[in-house]
């Protein structure tokens, strides 16, 4: 069949959020308006960040471009980014905190999140450094960048310096819940013309007007050049145009914590779109990292 050809190049700039989880894996069901004995753990978290650092595990030159708190959590997290081999561009916000997100995480994995976006709410188009978009690079953008109305021009400002710079464009829809708030017809016109669309069932259904994830895929293409459309235990589906590809979710794995797996495949199937011309070959590569992040708590290699 025809496919697309890889840009040749690994040079990826990731814009987005950066949290501190404190993850509660819980004994069992919650027990409302009681206690349910948990063991509580805190890491490294935010979709963007997230992103970066898988990438950087596989070896890519990776840049963070986000915004801390002037506060001990801010910059244990700028510390940990830099030392997992992710250059790091940190705008200090002096009023908000660092982002804080609490996951609580079911037996068997499935995990429901309560963020406060912090400093992450008020990411400005000065903290998005042009010097970080190259000719031939790749943006990588957190769809929570331009679902928060604080940091949405730095959003929209990041995908003009890639433009500008000649650099191709993936989009993380994020949330499904914050994008029927937002408004659909709003985010697919900030985004339009993306290269490549990562969304998950929900979010790619709310975006498409689709529950069936090929007819969503479908739809979307007419938006995007390429879209992605992740499907937990059912692996991932590929579309472009006429085109459509998928590959089957890793067998024998025992999902401990969801927290993360969409971002581990969206840097696994980016390091290996980026240079291959096979999307079989890049959802195999995004399941087996997604594979890796459910084994363990956290969002984090």
């Amino acid at each position: 069949m025809t496919v697309p050809h890889g840009t040749g190049t690994l040079d990826v700039v990731v814009v987005g959020d950066l949290m501190v989880d404190v993850l509660a894996a819980m004994s069992g069901p919650l027990a409302r308006g009681s206690d349910t004995p948990s063991t509580v753990t805190t890491a490294g978290g935010g979709s963007g960040a997230n992103v970066a650092t898988w990438l950087a595990s596989q070896s890519v030159p990776t840049s963070y471009v986000g915004r801390v708190g002037d506060d001990a959590l801010g910059r244990e997290a700028v510390k940990a980014l830099e030392g997992s081999g992710v250059q790091v561009w940190a705008g200090i916000d002096h009023t908000l905190a660092t982002g804080t997100c609490v996951v609580l995480v079911e037996p068997g994995g499935e995990r429901s999140m309560l963020p406060d976006a912090g400093a992450n709410a008020t990411l400005l188009p000065a903290d998005v450094p042009p010097t970080a978009f190259r000719p031939g690079g790749h943006l990588h953008l957190s769809g929570y960048t331009l679902l928060n109305p604080g940091s949405r021009e730095a959003g929209l400002t990041a995908l003009s310096l890639a433009a500008a710079a000649g650099s191709t464009v993936s989009v993380d829809p994020s949330s499904a819940a914050l994008l029927e708030a937002v408004g659909v017809a709003r985010f697919l016109e900030w985004t339009r013309g993306a290269d490549l669309l990562l969304a998950n069932r929900d979010e790619a259904a709310v975006l498409s007007g689709a529950a069936e994830p090929h007819e969503a895929a479908s739809r979307l293409g007419e938006t995007y050049h390429e879209v992605v459309v992740t499907l937990g235990r059912d692996g991932a589906l590929w579309q472009q145009g006429f085109i459509v590809a998928s590959a089957p979710a890793e067998r024998s794995v025992e999902v401990v914590d969801t927290t993360g797996a969409g971002d581990a495949f969206a840097a696994g199937f980016l390091a290996s779109w980026l240079l291959h011309p096979e999307p079989e070959t890049a959802l195999a590569a995004g399941n087996r990292l997604a594979a890796r992040a459910v084994v363990t708590v956290g969002a984090r290699p």
